[in-house]
């Protein structure tokens, strides 16, 4: 759907991976305004997403989403026979992608819904690249941590208090050491893996040594 050939502006392309070394990253976008859906998919390409489908409602984008399995889905919350929010709790029940939600509404209880749905994260309208493109990075950052977590956890109990005490630990060195969310995550992940300890123990240790109770 899109061209593989796509100039990029120069300093597009310093923040994107080398396709020699990587496949380009997929995408599903679902937003019922066509002027906006070509404007997605246009800042997308640009980049350096494949955008896999394009579509109209929130029907069209579970569906796609189940079918092609992308890297991340922007969707738009206000959409004709099944709303983003919906959507988006039927893609998440699914683990079957990131979703950030597109919204020209901002108040508390849609971003709520949003979330309570399994949007990673969600962007308000009128919105330009750099308001999209950081939010995506967030998405893709954020469902590869909870897909890592719960890979290591069979108990959906075990993995929320996991996901709970690892979120504290990354907000300690965030704060502490000065990282990024990314960054304090691969921290933790890499100390488990080097230490043979779970995620969940390089957590707490962190939040004994940091600062505050663990629960």
């Amino acid at each position: 759907m899109t061209d593989d050939n796509t100039a990029l502006p120069d300093d597009a392309q310093d923040d994107l991976p080398s396709t020699e070394d990587s496949p380009r990253r997929t995408a599903v976008v679902a937003e019922d305004e066509s002027l906006i859906r070509m404007d997605i998919v246009e800042t997308l390409t640009e980049a350096g997403f494949d955008v896999i489908a394009a579509v109209g409602d929130g029907e069209s984008a579970v569906a796609k989403a189940r079918e092609l399995r992308p890297d991340i889905v922007v969707m738009d919350v206000k959409m004709p026979q099944m709303d983003g929010v919906t959507a988006a709790e039927r893609i998440g029940e699914d683990n079957l992608a990131p979703v950030v939600m597109l919204t020209a509404f901002s108040q508390a209880e849609l971003v709520e819904r949003a979330r309570d749905a399994g949007a990673m994260a969600y962007v308000v309208k009128p919105f330009t690249p750099a308001d999209l493109l950081p939010a995506i990075e967030i998405a893709i950052s954020r469902y590869q941590q909870i897909t890592q977590l719960e890979s290591e956890i069979a108990d959906l109990g075990e993995r929320f208090e996991t996901r709970k005490r690892v979120d504290r630990a990354k907000g300690l060195l965030q704060t502490n050491m000065g990282l990024s969310e990314p960054e304090a995550f691969r921290w933790i992940q890499k100390t488990s893996m080097d230490r043979r300890l779970t995620m969940r123990e390089v957590a707490d240790a962190v939040v004994d040594q940091l600062g505050g109770p663990k629960d």
